[in-house]
């Protein structure tokens, strides 16, 4: 009987901590970073189909690509508010300028379009 007892016991014990868990768990839908999104376009702002968009976090270096579908919008979600990023496109053998997203811009979504002059 003592060994129920004592199960019993150690049982709730783990149990009771595990059940304040969800009460005390932080709550990610707040910081879940920023998003940027754009178009990429010719001089015409006519969309460049699958063309690539690279985003370069400028303090690790790390790099992401994006190719865009027939409208041409691209979107990077969940970016750290604390780190600058440099964007631009490619169409074949085409760049677009490059831009800064800041991490002093404290929107919570960004919108860089990116032109390209194919010619």
């Amino acid at each position: 009987m003592r060994k129920r007892v004592a199960v019993a016991l150690v049982v709730l014990s783990l149990g009771l901590p595990l059940a304040t868990l969800p009460a005390t768990a932080k709550d990610k839908s707040a910081d879940s970073g920023r998003l940027l999104t754009g178009k990429v376009v010719d001089k015409q702002d006519a969309p460049l189909p699958s063309s690539v968009v690279y985003l370069a976090n400028t303090r690790s270096r790390a790099v992401k690509t994006f190719i865009v579908g027939q409208d041409g919008i691209y979107r990077f979600p969940a970016l750290s508010p604390n780190v600058d990023y440099e964007v631009y496109a490619q169409y074949k053998d085409h760049k677009s300028d490059t831009k800064t997203v800041s991490q002093f811009d404290t929107r919570p979504t960004v919108n860089i379009n990116l032109k390209i002059d194919t010619k």
